[in-house]
C-alpha cells in the first residue's frame, strides 16, 4: 500500500490525530440539557400536566376483558391520572391475551375472562 516510509509515517500521524480528536473529552459542541441529571429540580419550562381526563371512553378501554362485578383490586384506576400502566394498553397477542385486546381466535375468544 505505502511504498514510501515518510508516506507512511504521515499517514499513521494523521489518524492518530483524528482519533485523539474524535474521542477526546473536550468537546467544541454544547451539550444538550439532559433532563434527570438533578432529579429534585424540575427544569424551567419543562411541560406540566395539569388535569388528567378519565371520561367513561378511558374507563371502558381501560376495563376492556373486564367483566363486572369488577374486583376491587381495580380501584387503583381512580388515582391512575397520567402515569403509564401496561393495564390500559394492549399486550402480547394469542394465548396470552386473556382480555381480548386483540379480538384473537384463540380459545376464548369473545368471551369474558372468568368464562375461559
Amino acid at each position: 500500500m505505502f511504498h514510501d516510509p515518510t508516506r507512511k509515517a504521515r499517514f499513521t500521524l494523521v489518524v492518530l490525530l483524528a482519533s485523539l480528536a474524535a474521542f477526546s473529552p473536550v468537546s467544541s459542541v454544547a451539550e444538550d440539557f439532559v433532563a434527570g441529571v438533578e432529579p429534585s429540580k424540575r427544569p424551567a419550562g419543562a411541560p406540566v400536566q395539569t388535569a388528567t381526563v378519565q371520561d367513561a371512553a378511558w374507563y371502558r378501554q381501560a376495563l376492556t376483558g373486564v367483566s363486572r362485578p369488577y374486583p376491587a383490586s381495580l380501584r387503583f384506576l381512580e388515582n391512575q391520572g397520567a402515569w403509564h400502566t401496561p393495564f390500559n394498553r394492549p399486550g402480547m397477542t394469542g394465548p396470552y391475551d386473556i382480555r381480548n385486546w386483540h379480538g384473537s381466535a384463540s380459545s376464548g375468544a369473545g368471551r369474558s375472562v372468568p368464562g375461559r
